[in-house]
């Protein structure tokens, strides 16, 4: 189709050679071998020289730069979509990523690669592990220790810790010094460990190590769930400190110092997905430049 789109638009054999880069006699050989498979006169001769071409010829010249315009659309993008600068990129988080470093990982994101859709999909660990596995997440946002992990890849990407929270009218609200130890007698609002194993484990150990197990009056799907039970007044919690900006009329939140309540999340990535490793790069490059 090349050969015969540069004879038609030359009107020269010699010429179109020229431009091919190759020699007039195969390319002559070329475009009748193309008639001959096509059955039809593309071109009219006259003696060695081109005259002008046929009704078929002029039809096939429309659709043929058609093909080739989209046959270099494809080749674009199939190195685009290799190389990370298009595709699709199913990101998963805890709800918690919202308040920290992930809005600016997904601005720089969106600058760096603007041809990537990039998909946000709030769950729980357990969940974008399982979505990982399936192949409905490319990338996920997850809180460890992981328990089925196995296989997958953790990269650190943000840092936070766990803080108490209370109604706002509870009686220990704007108690100084209030410790997790004042909550022993307190109804607790979690999530269910199956949902965040690793998560849940580190509240639990905090509680115990305070001298208590936990009174779990609800359990409740997702981070924002949990709180807006705190901001009714159903019980108290601990929560990611990132997220004490959620509702603080309504809710009290209050410092842990103790070392334990620090914790990390992490990105998980489907290694098949060229755009999710550059998410995950171009997050890292954010990351140091902060």
């Amino acid at each position: 189709m090349e050969q015969f789109v540069a004879v038609a638009e030359e009107g020269h054999f010699h010429r179109a050679a020229h431009r091919l880069g190759m020699s007039q006699p195969p390319l002559t050989v070329a475009i009748r071998r193309l008639e001959d498979d096509l059955g039809v006169a593309l071109i009219e001769r006259g003696g060695n020289r081109i005259i002008g071409l046929t009704d078929a010829g002029r039809a096939f010249l429309r659709e043929a730069r058609v093909t080739l315009q989209q046959a270099q659309h494809s080749i674009h993008m199939a190195r685009e979509t290799a190389a990370g600068r298009t595709g699709l990129v199913r990101l998963g988080y805890v709800g918690s990523a919202l308040y920290g470093r992930l809005p600016d990982a997904i601005r720089a994101f969106r600058l760096a690669r603007p041809d990537v859709r990039l998909e946000l999909r709030e769950a729980t660990t357990a969940s974008q592990i399982t979505g990982l596995r399936d192949g409905t997440l490319d990338a996920a946002i997850v809180i460890p220790p992981l328990a089925d992990a196995g296989g997958l890849a953790l990269h650190g990407f943000d840092q936070d810790r766990l803080c108490m929270a209370l109604p706002a009218d509870h009686v220990f609200a704007d108690k100084a010094g209030l410790t997790v130890a004042d909550l022993a007698v307190e109804p607790f609002i979690l999530w269910p460990m199956i949902e965040g194993r690793g998560f849940h484990l580190q509240v639990i150990r905090l509680c115990t190590a305070a001298g208590f197990v936990p009174q779990i009056a609800q359990e409740a799907h997702g981070m924002h769930a949990v709180l807006s039970l705190v901001a009714v007044g159903t019980g108290v919690s601990i929560v990611p400190q990132s997220m004490a900006s959620f509702r603080p009329d309504r809710i009290a939140y209050r410092e842990i110092k103790e070392a334990e309540a620090a914790f990390d999340l992490c990105l998980m990535l489907n290694a098949q997905n060229p755009a999710a490793k550059a998410f995950a790069s171009i997050a890292a490059d954010d990351q140091a430049s902060t």
